[in-house]
């Protein structure tokens, strides 16, 4: 949340039910001199509303990545991207990726991963 700031993202809003995760991330923002510029909130990410977000962030597990592609498919706009950190989605085709190893990230365009997933819905190839 605090590298989507530097990068002009704003709002910058991050969710985590960990309580000792959440302060984890707020003391890493107030030490990188980010207290009250971004925002962590308790919440749980899978009753958060995200069809208002342009772009989102994640460092989930592979284990959650198809159940959390329904739900990000289902709920933000065309114009949305996702970047995905550690692991990728298994079923989308990145718009793009940097890094490798554990610093790898992959981005995806909403618009692009939802013509895939209809094309492919379709039968057609994607």
């Amino acid at each position: 949340v605090v590298e989507a700031y530097r990068q002009g993202l704003r709002p910058a809003l991050g969710y985590e039910l960990n309580p000792w995760l959440l302060c984890l991330a707020n003391f890493r923002a107030w030490r990188a001199g980010y207290h009250g510029k971004v925002s962590f909130l308790k919440k749980d990410l899978w009753k958060v509303d995200l069809s208002d977000c342009n772009n989102v962030i994640v460092f989930l597990a592979p284990s959650v990545k198809p159940p959390l592609a329904a739900k990000l498919l289902a709920e933000l706009p065309d114009g949305a991207r996702v970047v995905s950190g550690r692991f990728p989605f298994p079923s989308w085709t990145p718009s793009s990726t940097v890094g490798q190893g554990l610093e790898q990230v992959w981005a995806y365009d909403m618009e692009q991963v939802r013509r895939a997933a209809q094309s492919s819905a379709q039968g057609s190839p994607a």
